[in-house]
């Protein structure tokens, strides 16, 4: 893992990237990247399956019936008719309020500090 750089120091890159950085800055072409032949892959899932499971095992902890459900075709509703629009009425805005009207005290003049 690189360390952490503070002020005057440099990072020191990982072997590899610094291989890159070296043959660059000779001119050479840098090396190719391992493709990782020895490594084993990961375990690929079908996840379909996978979920398929999980839902069966599920049903039975809840003591449902794993079987195939029934399939049935919903009846057609009919749609609704449309409402016709209500006749409305312009209405007259009642006249706006006069705002009460406001006092405020009188200022006092601000305090002075002392020396």
């Amino acid at each position: 893992m690189p360390e952490q750089a503070g002020r005057g120091q440099r990072r020191r890159a990982s072997p590899p990237v610094e291989a890159v950085i070296k043959a660059k800055a000779e001119g050479r072409r840098p090396p190719e990247p391992r493709t990782g032949d020895g490594e084993q892959g990961g375990q690929v899932l079908d996840l379909m399956a996978a979920l398929q499971e999980s839902v069966r095992k599920a049903q039975s902890a809840r003591g449902e019936d794993s079987g195939n459900a029934e399939i049935h075709e919903m009846p057609e509703s009919k749609p609704e008719p449309k409402k016709k629009a209500a006749a409305t009425k312009t209405a007259k805005k009642a006249p706006a309020k006069k705002a009460a009207e406001k006092t405020t005290a009188a200022k006092k003049p601000a305090r002075r500090r002392g020396a």
